[in-house]
């Protein structure tokens, strides 16, 4: 099969890292735009993208892309597409998307249209006038913006971030795709110690982990083009023993996890333990105030509670002063904390030595880095 137009989403923030990492996997035409990076690719690429991504959201094909001003011009197009090439005659293909700003504002019938254009396509390639949908689905999206509308196959299915480990979770968590970026902005290697002194579910904690000893983070789950009757079955299979064999089982990597809560030490062993990592990660009940560290270096990584999730903003300011008072400038540490408060600087006692927009799911944030001596 020719190599297709794909496509990773991911946060705003994160284009540059999710371009560095398919570049990393060997991936070709790179081209990082604004929330999505842009890729070329066959089956294999799809299999390789969807196990081994850290930073993003979703894998999709990008059947096409085109001006569409009337209902007339998005079903021409949309027909226009080689849609046999991923959906069988038995396969189901709903259809979702939205529009921001065009004159196809109406999701329920731009649904409806593109729907119809992929029948009346698979209608000739497969000379059957009615479609069971009974087999596997093919998920079918768009995106019409300013009047370009964008055609998609979603591969992933449930959302990358959705490794497998974390069936439950602490209160407002960091997403896992977040948390693998902060451990990237902190420069974990298979030697690397990392701190997270608010562990909470232990999200931060495995994303390290996972990282220094270079485990895929879809390695223990399934996805959608997997179940597809065009599936390319060993593609899938050589993906997964390629990304087993890319794993340093010699990293030195140990992390360590505090938490006021008692449930949340428990959640972050859970979770390490389903993740395969939980040799590598050291936990115990432990308050801000009491932070110390005797190790000669380490990466402090955290997301502290804030105002907005779980704490007054008064409360959440406290905890950022304690941080401050704690988190010393030593030889050897480094310092990486998100948080959506704008004072944060202030209150925590000194500017960060680098900082970096990002977002934790709707909430703007900021990355504070410190590591200077």
């Amino acid at each position: 099969m020719s190599e297709n137009r794909l496509v990773a989403t991911c946060l705003l923030g994160l284009e540059g890292l999710v371009a560095d990492e398919l570049r990393r996997m060997d991936i070709k035409n790179v081209e990082p735009q604004n929330g999505r990076v842009l890729f070329s690719g066959n089956q294999s690429e799809i299999a390789r993208a969807n196990i081994c991504s850290r930073y993003s959201e979703r894998i999709l094909i990008e059947m096409g892309s085109f001006r569409a001003l009337s209902f007339t011009e998005l079903f021409d197009n949309v027909k226009k597409l080689p849609w046999e090439q991923w959906i069988g005659k038995d396969d189901a293909f709903p259809v979702t998307g939205r529009t921001l700003n065009s004159k196809l504002s109406s999701i329920p019938d731009c649904q409806s249209i593109i729907k119809k254009a992929i029948v009346e396509r698979l209608k000739t390639k497969y000379r059957i006038s009615w479609f069971e949908e009974s087999a596997s689905s093919v998920k079918v999206k768009f995106l019409i913006m300013k009047d370009v509308a964008s055609i998609m196959i979603d591969t992933s299915g449930v959302g990358l971030h959705k490794r497998g480990y974390r069936e439950n979770a602490a209160s407002a968590p960091i997403k896992e795709t977040l948390a693998a970026a902060m451990a990237d902005l902190s420069h974990i290697r298979p030697f690397s110690r990392v701190i997270d002194p608010f562990c909470g579910s232990g999200t931060i904690l495995i994303e390290s982990a996972l990282k220094a000893l270079n485990i895929a983070p879809g390695l223990r789950r399934r996805f959608i083009a997997e179940k597809w009757s065009c599936a390319d079955q060993n593609a899938w299979r050589t993906e997964r023993e390629r990304a087993q064999d890319l794993i340093d089982r010699s990293a030195e990597f140990q992390a360590y996890g505090y938490d006021i809560d008692p449930q949340a030490i428990e959640l972050t062993n859970e979770s390490a333990k389903k993740a395969g990592v939980a040799a590598r990660i050291h936990t115990e009940v432990r308050s801000i105030a009491d932070f110390s560290s005797d190790l000669p270096k380490a990466a402090i990584i955290c997301n502290p509670p804030y105002g907005e999730r779980l704490l007054d903003i008064q409360q959440a300011q406290d905890i950022y002063r304690t941080m401050g008072e704690k988190f010393l400038k030593r030889e050897g540490y480094s310092y990486c904390i998100i948080s959506p408060d704008d004072k944060f600087e202030e209150i925590f006692g000194r500017p960060a030595d680098k900082r970096r927009k990002l977002y934790n799911g709707m909430i703007k944030c900021q990355v504070y880095m410190y590591f200077k001596r």
